[in-house]
């Protein structure tokens, strides 16, 4: 049976981390968690568990997960996310995966659950991500946000059945700070790669942002927390050219 690394980084995950530590007890041979200093309870919930916990300054999403990655004593890797947990027919399928050995990177669908609701529609779903795959051969890459994996040989993916559950935000504030703060570190990204933004493009584009997710995407589906979904995406689309506009013109 081939042995299984799960890597997870963290930051003030105190509400979230029993949930996926629990969920993955019986696929782990070993859990990497890489922390940022938690000032929470982070620490001390995995002090109960099976868990290698690593202490580390930021320095970004691609960075903590690589480094991360060469924390682990096995091949293959299961990278999750601390608002993250595999269910029972995902557990199922990787357990398969380890009986008959692992062969190629494996894709895994995520569903939303947004305050409380299971999301599917809005673009949020279907969700597809690369998140079990060998070390040797994988490289996460990104430097500001919306790390991605790349792999230094083509891989034929293999989709699993059942879902990643995504615990994603518990209120709607939540969702417009975090949203706001990766629409702050797009425009960045942006600005870096000298992107520019005429005086309508917020505008349009959050428009264009909340028609896609409503309607097109069927996000009215979703009910209230769909237009929600829809609201807060498109009022951060404007807050992001909007910041890169500012930053344009500081320089």
């Amino acid at each position: 049976m081939d042995k299984l690394s799960v890597v997870i980084i963290t930051y003030n995950e105190a509400r979230n981390i029993e949930r996926v530590l629990q969920s993955i007890s019986t696929v782990a041979d070993e859990i990497i968690v890489v922390d940022s200093f938690s000032t929470d309870e982070t620490q001390s919930i995995c002090k109960h568990y099976p868990v290698t916990f690593i202490q580390r300054e930021w320095k970004g999403y691609s960075d903590q997960k690589n480094f991360a990655n060469t924390q682990t004593q096995f091949e293959y890797i299961l990278s999750l996310d601390a608002d993250e947990a595999p269910d029972a027919i995902l557990i199922d399928a990787i357990l398969s995966l380890k009986k008959e050995g692992f062969k190629s990177v494996y894709v895994m669908n995520r569903l939303v659950n947004y305050c409380g609701q299971w999301i599917k529609h809005s673009t949020w779903y279907p969700d597809k991500k690369i998140r079990l795959f060998p070390k040797s051969k994988a490289n996460w890459t990104g430097q500001f946000v919306h790390e991605e994996l790349t792999f230094e040989q083509d891989f034929n993916a293999i989709e699993l059945p059942g879902h990643l559950l995504h615990y994603t935000y518990y209120s709607y504030e939540e969702h417009r700070l975090r949203a706001d703060k990766y629409s702050t570190l797009t425009a960045q990204k942006m600005h870096h790669n000298g992107k520019t933004a005429g005086i309508l493009k917020p505008y349009l584009s959050g428009l264009a942002r909340f028609v896609s997710m409503y309607f097109i995407n069927l996000g009215f589906l979703d009910g209230y927390k769909g237009f929600k979904i829809a609201q807060i995406s498109a009022l951060s689309n404007i807050f992001k050219y909007k910041t890169l506009r500012a930053l344009n013109h500081a320089d």
